[in-house]
Formats: C-alpha cells, sequence, structure tokens
C-alpha cells in the first residue's frame, strides 16, 4: 500500500517539477551547446620523429604520447603530453646536444614548437640551458624564451636573464636582464 501511495504522490508532483523549468533555462542550453569546439584527437604511442634537411639527419625526437589535434576550425597542432627529448646531430651524425622537457606542443600552421615545463638543453661544449618555456621557431631557426632562462657554462659558471635567444645548435645566446657570473672568451660574446 506504501508504494502505491508513493507513486501516486510521485505522478501527481511530476507536472509540478517538469513546470519549473523555463524557456530561458533552454535558451542558455542553446548558447552553450552553439561554443563547443569539434575537434579529432589521435593519439600515437612511443613515438619518434627524425627531423632531417638535406639529406642529413639533425634531430631525431622521442615521445612516450603524440596527440595529433585537427579542431574543425583548424590549426592542427601536436601535443606530446608527457614531455619529449630530442637529440641534436653535427654533421659527423654523433650527438652533440639534449633536449628533455615534460610537456611539448608544435603548432603546425605557426612552424613553432613550445617546450615547457623543466626544459633542459645541453650543448655540445657542455653548456646547460634551463627554464620553464623555450620556444624553436623553425622558419627563423632558432630558439627563444620570455621567461627566465638559467645558464650553466662548461667551465662552471652560472647567470641566469630574460629575452633569451639562441641559434639551432645553441653556439651562442644572448638574453637581457642578465645576473651571475658567466665567462667568455675573448671575442665570442654569449
Amino acid at each position: 500500500m506504501r508504494i502505491r501511495t508513493f507513486l501516486y504522490a510521485l505522478l501527481l508532483g511530476m507536472p509540478f517539477f517538469m513546470a519549473s523549468c523555463s524557456d530561458d533555462d533552454l535558451k542558455n542550453v542553446d548558447s552553450i551547446s552553439s561554443k563547443k569546439i569539434t575537434l579529432t584527437r589521435d593519439r600515437t604511442y612511443g613515438v619518434e620523429i627524425t627531423y632531417s634537411d638535406s639529406a642529413r639527419v639533425k634531430a631525431v625526437g622521442n615521445a612516450p604520447i603524440l596527440d595529433k589535434v585537427t579542431p574543425k576550425n583548424g590549426g592542427s597542432y601536436q601535443e606530446m603530453i608527457k614531455g619529449v627529448k630530442i637529440s641534436f646531430y653535427n654533421q659527423k651524425g654523433t650527438i652533440d646536444g639534449t633536449l628533455i622537457c615534460d610537456y611539448a606542443i608544435r603548432k603546425d600552421s605557426e612552424l613553432k614548437t613550445e617546450f615547457r615545463k623543466n626544459v633542459v638543453v645541453k650543448n655540445a661544449d657542455g653548456s646547460t640551458f634551463s627554464s620553464e618555456e623555450l620556444i624553436w621557431d623553425e622558419a627563423r631557426k632558432l630558439f627563444y624564451s620570455n621567461q627566465k632562462v638559467y645558464v650553466k657554462g662548461s667551465d662552471g659558471s652560472i647567470g641566469e636573464g630574460i629575452n633569451f635567444e639562441a641559434p639551432q645548435d645553441f653556439s651562442t645566446y644572448k638574453m637581457s636582464t642578465t645576473t651571475g657570473q658567466l665567462n667568455v672568451k675573448e671575442g665570442i660574446a654569449p
């Protein structure tokens, strides 16, 4: 008997509940659903990417996960959510530098790759560059950052600065608002 009473009360109360939804609520739903973004995401595990120029390997990158994302409105990008490790090769074909980070994103249309979170670069002479963000501009063939970059020279000198810029091989670099003690060779400025 109690169940029957409960069902009657439920059936009688349902129209009052349904009437509490107004036209404004439905308009809000329409405005929210019109702002959704449609995209496709293709995920690949254990990726190795080789970058070459003029039939010579210049870099090999390894990422545990690579997501290729293509929004409906264009502007595709590749996202490495678990980081990347890149080995740079010299003309002799031996590794002369590395870059590691915890996250990276390559924007296809801009020809730029942003390396973020614990970015560490080691160049051929043993110098180390670290930052929370470093951007590689493929068209200009250089790395840059507006974030603070820490530099440790192969001779033990240390320094830090902002507005960092270096060619792809990190053979030289420049930055502003620097602090620390960096040793430079005569005739060669960082």
